[in-house]
Parts: structure tokens; sequence; C-alpha cells
């Protein structure tokens, strides 16, 4: 498959990307460009001797130059998108500013639809497709989480646009699933050193971006074409956003 990951210059999506790309996958990936350079994901994806190449895109943006850019992105189609890009402000309602309500619903929502738009046509015309965007726990469902207003809004958008656009895409062999990531705040974390250590969750060790990788191979497999439109909890049974308790400011 050739794979489009937006925002794997680090972080989760990093691991996502070099898993992907272990398993037998061209990745593309995005970046921001006043943002973590992509020099390192592309050494970790040429060293498993797979094509790699990035691609700069601010999808903070303005609509006209987001959709430039990933159609540069995607001027070779590619089978399937992971869109792991979702900034977070934590933040009580009565202090967040305009500019962050823009930055929340853009940086989560707005860009997982300009996202489909870029690559749907291509996929359509092969039948065949797999989009994956990310929630945050709990979002399937609006639970609400104080400090979150903002983000925890656009993510619930993004997951109804998900699986209304799973009903619609369904006959041209196209899946699109939601994951909801746990507390996983030590993304370089191995799953070695992880099963080693304690955390506040029913699992009891700490989650890892192996986790969420092996939950995106998942939803990407080609003979997983009955699930569509499903949203999975990598939580190690966590019901709550945080393992502990993060006052907003």
């Amino acid at each position: 498959m050739r794979i489009l990951i937006t925002g794997a210059a680090a972080g989760l999506a990093q691991r996502i990307a070099v898993t992907l790309a272990q398993d037998g996958h061209d990745v593309i990936f995005t970046f921001r460009p006043s943002g973590t350079p992509p020099d390192r994901t592309l050494a970790l994806l040429r060293e498993t001797g797979r094509d790699a190449k990035a691609h700069a895109v601010e999808f903070l943006g303005e609509d006209a130059s987001v959709a430039a850019a990933l159609r540069e992105a995607v001027r070779e189609p590619v089978d399937a998108l992971v869109h792991a890009v979702g900034p977070m402000v934590v933040r009580r309602f009565e202090r967040s500013s305009a500019q962050e309500y823009r930055e929340m619903i853009d940086g989560n929502l707005r860009s997982a639809v300009i996202g489909a738009h870029a690559v749907l046509p291509a996929m359509r015309e092969r039948g065949f497709g797999r989009l994956v965007f990310f929630g945050i726990n709990g979002s399937s469902v609006t639970r609400p989480v104080r400090g979150l207003s903002l983000h925890v809004a656009a993510k619930a958008g993004l997951v109804a646009f998900a699986r209304t656009l799973a009903l619609e895409e369904a006959k041209h062999g196209i899946t699109i699933n939601v994951i909801e990531p746990g507390d996983i705040r030590q993304k370089t974390l191995s799953r070695e050193d992880a099963l080693t250590m304690p955390a506040e969750n029913p699992r009891g060790r700490p989650g890892v971006a192996d986790d969420v990788a092996a939950a995106v191979r998942f939803f990407l497999e080609p003979k997983n074409d009955f699930i569509n439109g499903a949203v999975l909890s990598v939580t190690g049974g966590l019901t709550e956003p945080y393992e502990r308790t993060v006052p907003p400011s």
C-alpha cells in the first residue's frame, strides 16, 4: 500500500509510520512547516527500505492552501489515509479565545474534511480505500471533560463525520474507522519497558505508541472490509480521558 499519514514528524504518528513501513508499505507523511522537522521520521522510514516522502502542510491555514498542499502530497494516489493531526488546548471555556476555537475546529475537524476530499476521488475510481481518524477517549459518546470543551466538541464532530462518511463510501470498497487513544504520554516508550511500569488504568501498565499502531494496522488490512464506521478504544480499559486529574488553566 501507499499510505498518507498526517502529522508524523514526531509522536504517535511517527511510530505508526515506521510500523507501517516495516510492514512493507510506502509512506507519505505531512509535517507542520513551523513545527518539528521531518528529518528524523524520514531517516527511520528509509532504514526500512521503503519509499518515504515528506510534505509540509499547515492545517491551520486557509482552506485553499491546505487543499493545494494535500493535492501535491497525493499526486500519486494513496490507498490509505491515517489522519493523526489533532491539536489540543486544555483550558476552561471562560478563558478560551476565539483563536483557540478556530485552532480546535480547524486542526481536528476541518483538517479531516479536507484530507478526505484529497484522497477519496482516486479511491473511488480504484474501488478500494482505508481512512483512519483519531478521536479522544469518549468522543464517540460526547463524554464531557472539564477544560476540554472546544477539543471535545471538535473530536465529537470528527467522529460523526467519519461514521457518516463510512456509510456513504462503503459501496466503493472504502472503509472509514476511528481510534480513540487512551492517556498515552510517553510517546517513545517501548512495550517491553511499559510492561515493567505501573499506570492508573485497568490494564495497569502505560499505553505505548505500538498499541495505537496495532489498531491502525487492523483497520488498514484489506481483508477487514466488513469493519466500517467503527470506533475502537485503545485505552487499557480506561473510561476517563486521563489516568489522573489534569487541572485546566
